[in-house]
C-alpha cells in the first residue's frame, strides 16, 4: 500500500509540474504574440517609413479608417529594385500595411464639368463658388495653373477667369480661379452631359465606402465608390498628400472637375491617378473642405 501511494503521489507531481510547464509555454507564447501585436508601427509610422523609403514616382499610399491599415498601390512603372524596396519596406511593418498593383501609371489629368483652357493645356471646372468677398470663382487642380494665370471657358477663347491661388505639389492640388467679370453668372451645379444637371448643395468630407460620381471634361460622367482617405500619391511632377482614393476612373482632360453625390454634396476634384475608362484604374480627389477652407470660398450662388 506504501508503494502505490508513494507512486500515486509521483504521478500527481509529476502531472502538476508538466501543467505548469503548458501554462509556462501558453504564457510565453500570448506575451510574445501580443509583444508581436505592440511592436507593429502605427498607421502614422508606416506612412512616415513609406515617405522616407519608397517616395518614388509611381507609388501611392493611404490609410482605411475602419481597419487603420495603410494601402500601398505601386503602377506598372514600379519595377526591379523599386517594386523589391517597396515589398521590404511593407514587410517590416508586421501586418499594419497592404501592398497592390494599379493598372497604368500615375500621373495628373491636365488637358471638369465644363472645359477649361490655358495655352494648349485643357482642365476641368470642378465647382462654382463664390471668394470671402462675394465675388463669383471656381475650383479646379491646382496642377492645371502650371499652364498658365488666365483661362478660357472655351479653345482659343478669351480669358475668362484669373488665378487667385494655387498649391501644386505638396499637401493640396487644387486652385481658385475668380471670374474676370464680377457680373458672370456662376450657378452651383454640376453640368452632367445631356441636359442633366446636379444641384450642389454644401461641401462634405469624403466617407470609406460611399458612392460617389465625377464629372470630366474628356470621359463625362462616371461613378465608383471611396477606398481610402489621406492619400499620398508620388506623381512624377511631384508629390502630393492628403487626397481621397477612389476606383471612379478619369483621363487626360478630366483633371479639375468634380467629385459628388447624388444628393448634391460637393466632395473632391480630380488630382490624377492610373488607368483609363475602359480599363479601370485608381483616381485620387483633392477635398473639397480643405480647398474652401484654405481659400476662403463657399458654395453658393
Amino acid at each position: 500500500m506504501g508503494k502505490h501511494k508513494d507512486d500515486n503521489r509521483r504521478a500527481k507531481a509529476v502531472a502538476a509540474a508538466v501543467g505548469l510547464v503548458a501554462v509556462t509555454i501558453t504564457a510565453t507564447t500570448f506575451t510574445a504574440s501580443q509583444a508581436a501585436q505592440d511592436e507593429r508601427p502605427t498607421a502614422a509610422q508606416a506612412t512616415a517609413m513609406l515617405r522616407q523609403k519608397a517616395s518614388t514616382p509611381g507609388t501611392a499610399w493611404a490609410v482605411d479608417p475602419d481597419t487603420d491599415k495603410v494601402v500601398v498601390t505601386a503602377d506598372s512603372t514600379v519595377t526591379g529594385a523599386r517594386w523589391d524596396n517597396l515589398v521590404s519596406t511593407v514587410d517590416a511593418m508586421g501586418g499594419r500595411a497592404a501592398l497592390q498593383r494599379a493598372a497604368g501609371t500615375f500621373h495628373v489629368f491636365a488637358e471638369g464639368g465644363d472645359a477649361i483652357f490655358a495655352g494648349r493645356s485643357r482642365c476641368s471646372l470642378g465647382f462654382n463658388v463664390v471668394t470671402d468677398d462675394g465675388r463669383p470663382a471656381f475650383l479646379t487642380a491646382g496642377h492645371c495653373t502650371l499652364a498658365g494665370r488666365q483661362f478660357a471657358l472655351s479653345a482659343n477663347g478669351r480669358p475668362a477667369a484669373t488665378v487667385t491661388d494655387s498649391t501644386f505639389p505638396g499637401d493640396a492640388d487644387f486652385a481658385l480661379l475668380t471670374y474676370n467679370n464680377r457680373n458672370t453668372k456662376a450657378p452651383s451645379e454640376v453640368d452632367t452631359g445631356n441636359g442633366g444637371k446636379v444641384q450642389i448643395r454644401r461641401a462634405a468630407k469624403a466617407r470609406v465606402g460611399s458612392q460617389v460620381q465625377r464629372m470630366g471634361s474628356t470621359t463625362g460622367l462616371h461613378s465608383g465608390r471611396v477606398t481610402a482617405l489621406n492619400a499620398t500619391v508620388n506623381y512624377p511632377e511631384g508629390t502630393v498628400t492628403g487626397l481621397i482614393q477612389t476606383t471612379v476612373c478619369a483621363e487626360g482632360g478630366d483633371s479639375g472637375g468634380p467629385l459628388f453625390t447624388r444628393n448634391g454634396d460637393a466632395i473632391g476634384l480630380t488630382s490624377g491617378g492610373s488607368g483609363d475608362c475602359q480599363s479601370g484604374g485608381v483616381t485620387f480627389f483633392q477635398p473639397v473642405t480643405d480647398a474652401l477652407e484654405r481659400t476662403g470660398a463657399r458654395i453658393g450662388n
